[in-house]
């Protein structure tokens, strides 16, 4: 009797210790992809390749940009080709997993044209909402940047 209760410790115990570690592999292995993705998003901007960051918004992707405009999908990826950077890249990724959503934070630093031919030199703080489509794929569905005062 005494051994059968020393082992089922022994067992809830191996239990007990292994369900974090298999949380933070599975958020952890989540955080990792988000972030790729993210940096996948930021090469294809800098790169001006729309067909880059197309696949990574949903089809009802809305983006509010740091003037208080909002864009669907189309509109952002369309603006992604006549862009042209010296500086575009982010820094500062942190990643939230929420089961089949997760928020990515981040700053972003960008110096160069808009798609207009208007300079840009800023520094912004963002929020992108990342879904876990039904196909399994991993999807912006919303993105929010603010301008960092200095």
């Amino acid at each position: 009797m005494k051994k059968t209760s020393v082992w089922l410790v022994l067992a809830l115990m191996s239990l007990v210790i292994a369900a974090p570690a298999k949380e933070k592999m599975m958020g952890g292995g989540v955080a990792q992809a988000i972030t790729a993705l993210e940096q996948k998003w930021v090469e294809g901007s800098k790169t001006g390749n729309p067909d880059m960051v197309a696949p990574l918004l949903a089809e009802k992707f809305i983006n509010t940009t740091s003037d208080g405009k909002v864009f669907g999908k189309g509109e952002t990826v369309s603006h992604i080709k006549g862009a042209k950077w010296e500086t575009n890249e982010i820094s500062d990724v942190k990643v939230t997993v929420f089961g089949n959503t997760a928020i990515a934070t981040g700053s972003w630093t960008g110096k160069g044209t808009d798609e207009n031919g208007k300079a840009v030199d800023t520094h912004e703080r963002w929020t992108d909402t990342w879904v876990k489509m039904p196909s399994g794929r991993w999807q912006c569905v919303a993105s929010q940047g603010s301008t960092v005062k200095m």
